[in-house]
C-alpha cells in the first residue's frame, strides 16, 4: 500500500468518526429541543442531577453542525480526491487549531484577565447565594449538587449564606454544610468544609495534567490532520 493510499485510508476513518459524532450530537441537540419532555424523563430517570442538560440543546446543536462539516469535508474530500474540500478541510482545521493556541496563550500570559474573571465569579456566584438560593429552583438545584459532589459549602464558606434570602426565609443554611445533611443551624455547621471555590482550585491542580495532556493530544491530532490534508492536496495534483 503506498502513503498515499494509506493517508486516504486514515483520512477516512478519522474523519468518518468525526462526521458520526456530528451526526450523534446534532441528533441529541434536535430531540432536547424539539421533544424536550421525553428527554426530561429519559434524563430524569438516569440521574436527576444531570437535568440541568436541558439548557445545553443549542451547543449540541451548534457543535454537532460543526463536527457534521468539518467530518464531511475531510472524508468525502479524501475519497473524491476534492482538492477544494480538502483545503476546506485543512483551513478548518488550521482556524480551530489557531484558536486554541490563542486561547491557551491568554490563559498563560495574562493572569490578570483569570484574575478579573474571578473576581467577577466572585461576586455573581456571592449575589445568587445571598439573593436567589432558594428562590430559583434552578439555580438552588445547581448549588445543592455542586456543594455536595465537591463536599463544600458556599463559595468562599458558609457565611455567604448568613443574611441570605434563604435564612432569612428558613432561618437555617442549607443541609450540604452540615453533617449528614441534616436540619443545619449555625452551631451543626461542619466548619471543616471549605468553600467551593477552594475545592474547585485543588480540583484543577490535581487534574490540571490531565487537562492539559487532553489539550495536547487534540492539538497533535489537527496537526497530523493538516498534515495528512496538505499531503494529499498536493499529491493529487501531481498523482495523475
Amino acid at each position: 500500500m503506498s502513503c498515499f493510499s494509506f493517508l486516504k485510508m486514515v483520512m477516512f476513518v478519522f474523519n468518518g468518526v468525526i462526521f458520526l459524532g456530528g451526526i450523534v450530537l446534532l441528533g441529541i441537540g434536535i430531540w432536547v429541543k424539539v421533544d424536550s419532555t421525553s428527554f426530561v424523563k429519559v434524563l430524569g430517570a438516569a440521574s436527576p442531577h444531570l437535568m440541568q442538560l436541558i439548557n445545553v440543546g443549542y451547543l449540541c446543536i451548534a457543535v454537532g453542525i460543526f463536527l457534521f462539516l468539518m467530518g464531511f469535508m475531510g472524508c468525502w474530500g479524501s475519497v473524491k480526491e476534492s482538492k477544494c474540500l480538502l483545503l476546506m478541510f485543512f483551513v478548518l482545521t488550521l482556524i480551530l487549531f489557531i484558536a486554541e493556541v490563542a486561547g491557551a496563550v491568554v490563559v498563560l500570559a495574562f493572569s490578570s484577565v483569570a484574575d478579573i474573571f474571578v473576581e467577577h465569579l466572585e461576586k455573581w456566584a456571592i449575589k445568587s447565594l445571598k439573593e436567589d438560593y432558594g428562590r430559583q429552583t434552578d439555580l438552588t438545584e445547581i448549588w445543592n449538587t455542586t456543594m455536595e459532589e465537591m463536599k463544600c459549602c458556599g463559595f468562599n464558606n458558609y457565611t455567604d449564606f448568613s443574611n441570605s434570602y434563604f435564612y432569612q426565609t428558613y432561618n437555617k443554611y442549607p443541609s450540604p454544610c452540615c453533617p449528614d445533611n441534616k436540619d443545619c443551624q449555625e452551631s451543626e455547621i461542619d466548619e471543616s468544609k471549605q468553600g467551593c471555590s477552594h475545592e474547585f482550585q485543588v480540583f484543577l491542580s490535581k487534574n490540571g495534567k490531565v487537562v492539559g495532556g487532553v489539550v495536547l493530544g487534540i492539538g497533535a491530532l489537527e496537526l497530523a490532520a493538516m498534515v495528512a490534508s496538505m499531503f494529499l492536496y498536493c499529491k493529487i495534483g501531481t498523482s495523475s
